[in-house]
C-alpha cells in the first residue's frame, strides 16, 4: 500500500509523555489521594458498586516502583464513535507493557465490545503497532456500540478472559463506554476473576470532562478540523457576499464543539444549547435572535453571514425537550415495535397523538413534516431520539426566513436572505490527530498500563494540567464511579456517567458572550487554517481555546 508523505512522516513522530512518565517504569511510584464519592445519588451508586465504589484518586510520581512485576496479558477494545488519537492510546499501552516485560501480551479485540463476546482478536506486534502510530481512525481493531450490561454477556467475557489468561481489560470510549467499564469492573471484582478493568476518556463531543478529566481525547483535533472548514466557508461568504451559511456541528447533547469552533472562527451567530435551556428560549426567540443579526448586517449592506448550530440544539428548547422526553417514553420497550410495524405515516401520526400530552402534541403539530418524521427515525442504543438525524439547521433557517418575511411585509427589513446548509460530523472523527491529541492519547495509554501494573480496577486513566507543556502534565487515575449518577434510560433508572454541559459561568462561555454582539453585526471572521504538525511549538502544540481559557 502506497503511503502519503504525511502518513510516513507521522509514523516517525515521537509523542511527548508527562515528565514523570519519562523516568522509566522502574522509577514510578504511587501517591494516594482522598477517597471519592459519586457526583450524585451516592447511596444508590454505592449499593450498585460495593466492590469498586469510594476508592481513592491516585497520582504517579517519581520514586521506586513497588508494583508486582508479574506477566500481564491485557485486552483492549475501542468502543463507540471514532475520535482522533485512539490508535495512540493503544500504542502507548503497548509500549509501556513491553517496556515493563517483553513477554507481556496485548490482545486487541475487534469491533468493540462485541469482539470480547465473540472472542475475535489479534495479538499486537511491533510491526503491526508501528503501522498505526499517530494516525487517525479506529481501523487498528475497529470499534462498535455493543453494550456490556447483561449477566450473560459478563459470563461470556469472563470465559474469554480466562481462556486467554487476561489480567486486565482496557476500554477506550466515551461516557457510555466507560459506564460499561465500571459495571464490568464491578462484576469482575465481585466474582474474584482477577481481571482488572481500566477506562480511557474518549469523545470528540467534549462532554466527558469534570474537575479531574480536563478534556476527552479527540476534541482538540475534531474542533480544529471543523474550524478550518468553517473558516474556509467564512472566507467564501465574505467573498461572494450573498449567502447565509447555517452550519450544524457534531457534539451530541452538549455545545462544547460549537462553542470551541465559535471561539476559533468568530462567526456572526453561534447558538449554545445550555444557554437556550437556561433562558427558556422558544423556537421563536431563536429565530428572532438570528433575524436581528441578518437585519442589522443587511442594513450595513452585508447580506451574508455564518451561523453555527450545535447538533443537540432542539433538546435544549423547553418546548422541544419535553416533547422529546415524551417521545422517548412513548417508544420505550414493546411500544417501539408496535410503532415500527405501522405501515404508513397517517397510522403513525394517530399512534403519536394517542401517546403525547396535549401540550406536546401542539408543539409537534407546528413542525414541518420532515422534522416530525426525523423525530421518529431509528433510536439510539438507549431507545432515545437521535438528535443528530434531525436537520435542525434547516428547521432554524426556515424559521428565520419566515420571521424575515413578516418583517419585510411590515417594511422593517429590506435585505436578501439566501441560506445554505452544512453538517460537519464525520469529517472530524478520523483526522490525523493533532500533536496535542497524539501526545495526550499516547500518555493515556501509557498511564493506563501503570494503573494495571499497580493493581487498580474500575479506574479511568487520567492526565491533567493539559494547558501546560507535556513535560508538566500530571498522570494518575480516578475511580469511574466518582463521575456517576442515576439517569432515566430507555424507560428505566440506570447508573451512568454524568455528561458535562457547557458551563455558562465558565471562562470560555463568558469570553464568547462578551464578543458575540460585535460578531453578530460586524464581519470579524478569523481563519484558523489547517492543523500544523511541524514547526514552532507555539503553532503545532497549541491547545483548544476552551482549554486555554479554562486554565488562564
Amino acid at each position: 500500500m502506497k503511503l502519503s508523505p504525511l502518513q510516513e512522516a507521522r509514523y516517525e513522530y515521537k509523542p511527548k509523555l508527562p515528565g514523570m512518565l519519562r523516568n522509566g517504569i522502574s522509577e514510578i511510584c504511587v501517591k494516594t489521594g482522598e477517597k471519592t464519592k459519586s457526583v450524585a445519588d451516592q447511596e444508590k451508586i454505592a449499593a450498585l458498586f460495593p466492590n469498586t465504589y469510594g476508592k481513592c484518586e491516585i497520582t504517579f510520581e517519581k520514586g521506586k516502583n513497588t508494583s508486582d512485576n508479574k506477566k500481564q496479558v491485557v485486552g483492549v477494545i475501542l468502543s463507540g464513535g471514532q475520535a482522533p488519537g485512539g490508535h495512540n492510546v493503544i500504542c502507548g499501552l503497548y509500549d509501556a507493557l513491553k517496556a515493563t516485560n517483553k513477554d507481556n501480551v496485548l490482545l486487541g479485540f475487534k469491533g468493540g465490545p462485541s469482539g470480547l463476546i465473540e472472542d475475535d482478536y489479534i495479538e499486537m506486534t511491533d510491526q503491526y503497532i508501528d503501522s498505526y502510530r499517530n494516525t487517525g481512525g479506529f481501523d487498528i481493531i475497529g470499534s462498535g456500540r455493543t453494550k456490556l450490561e447483561t449477566e450473560e454477556q459478563f459470563e461470556i467475557v469472563t470465559e474469554v478472559a480466562k481462556k486467554h489468561g487476561l489480567t486486565a481489560i482496557v476500554i477506550i470510549g466515551g461516557d457510555d463506554s466507560n459506564t460499561n467499564a465500571a459495571v464490568l469492573a464491578e462484576y469482575m471484582a465481585a466474582h474474584n476473576t482477577g481481571v482488572q478493568v481500566i477506562g480511557c476518556p474518549k469523545t470528540i463531543d467534549g462532554d466527558l470532562k469534570n474537575e479531574d478529566i480536563e478534556a476527552s481525547f479527540g476534541f482538540d483535533t475534531a474542533t480544529k478540523t471543523y474550524s478550518e472548514v468553517i473558516g474556509n466557508i467564512e472566507r467564501d461568504a465574505n467573498s461572494a457576499k450573498k449567502y447565509w451559511h447555517f452550519i450544524k456541528v457534531m457534539g451530541r447533547s452538549a455545545s462544547h464543539v460549537a462553542l470551541e469552533c465559535a471561539l476559533e472562527t468568530q462567526p456572526n451567530i453561534c447558538l449554545i444549547g445550555e444557554e437556550v435551556a437556561a433562558k427558556k428560549m422558544s423556537l421563536e426567540d431563536i429565530a428572532n435572535q438570528i433575524a436581528d443579526s441578518v437585519e442589522a448586517r443587511a442594513n450595513n449592506g452585508d447580506n451574508f453571514g455564518v451561523a453555527i448550530i450545535p447538533e443537540g440544539i432542539i433538546e435544549f428548547v423547553p418546548e422541544f425537550s419535553k416533547l422529546i422526553a415524551e417521545i422517548n417514553e412513548l417508544l420505550a420497550g414493546e411500544s417501539a415495535e408496535e410503532f415500527n410495524n405501522l405501515v404508513d405515516w397517517a397510522s403513525k401520526e394517530h399512534f403519536i397523538e394517542r401517546g403525547l400530552s396535549d401540550k406536546s402534541m401542539k408543539v409537534f403539530a407546528l413542525l414541518p413534516e420532515f422534522v416530525q418524521k426525523q423525530l421518529f427515525l431509528e433510536r439510539d442504543p438507549h431507545g432515545n431520539v437521535q438528535v443528530s438525524l434531525i436537520e435542525s439547521e434547516k428547521l432554524i433557517s426556515s424559521l428565520v426566513a419566515d420571521t424575515l418575511d413578516v418583517r419585510k411585509a411590515k417594511g422593517k427589513y429590506k435585505g436578501k436572505f439566501s441560506p445554505l446548509h452544512h453538517f460537519f460530523g464525520y469529517e472530524g472523527r478520523c483526522a490525523f490527530p493533532s500533536n496535542f491529541d497524539a501526545d495526550y492519547c499516547y500518555s493515556l495509554g501509557y498511564n493506563a498500563f501503570m494503573l494495571i501494573q499497580y493493581g487498580y480496577t474500575g479506574y479511568l486513566s487520567k492526565v491533567s494540567n493539559l494547558a501546560k507543556p507535556a513535560e508538566e502534565w500530571i498522570a494518575g487515575g480516578m475511580p469511574i464511579t466518582k463521575m456517576m449518577n442515576i439517569e432515566r434510560r430507555n424507560g428505566e433508572d440506570k447508573p451512568v456517567i454524568r455528561k458535562a454541559l457547557v458551563d455558562l459561568d465558565g471562562a470560555p462561555f463568558r469570553y464568547f458572550a462578551q464578543k458575540r454582539d460585535t460578531w453578530a453585526v460586524e464581519t470579524a471572521y478569523t481563519y484558523p487554517g489547517a492543523i500544523q504538525y511541524y514547526g514552532p511549538s507555539s503553532v503545532c502544540d497549541i491547545t483548544t481555546r476552551t482549554l486555554a481559557l479554562e486554565h488562564k
